[in-house]
């Protein structure tokens, strides 16, 4: 399976509605993070822009699935690349301590 990185926008401001979709969106996120299609997401501090790492087959797989979160709408622009490499502290081994 291959891996993405999908940028998002936000818009500059959130209404109403955009807040009131949070709690449902998080939800989500979670659980494609549990069901290992999320490994990765963040959103920059001033809120314009995020970034989720995920896994898929294919690059329509994973719009698919970005197309299903509930703050889409809102979404001014989504790039989706895929990766050659994805390194990272949480693929490697558990740091071992002797204590």
């Amino acid at each position: 399976m291959a891996k993405f990185v999908v940028t998002v926008r936000f818009p500059d401001s959130f209404d109403e509605e955009f807040i009131a979709l949070i709690p449902e969106h998080r939800h989500l996120i979670n659980e494609l993070i549990e069901a290992n299609v999320v490994e990765a997401y963040a959103i920059s501090a001033n809120r314009t822009r995020g970034w989720i790492t995920m896994n898929g087959s294919s690059e329509e797989a994973v719009r698919t699935t970005v197309e299903q979160f509930p703050l889409y709408r809102f979404f001014l622009q989504v790039e989706i690349d895929e990766l050659f490499v994805f390194d990272s502290t949480a693929s490697r081994f558990p740091r071992i301590s002797l204590n």
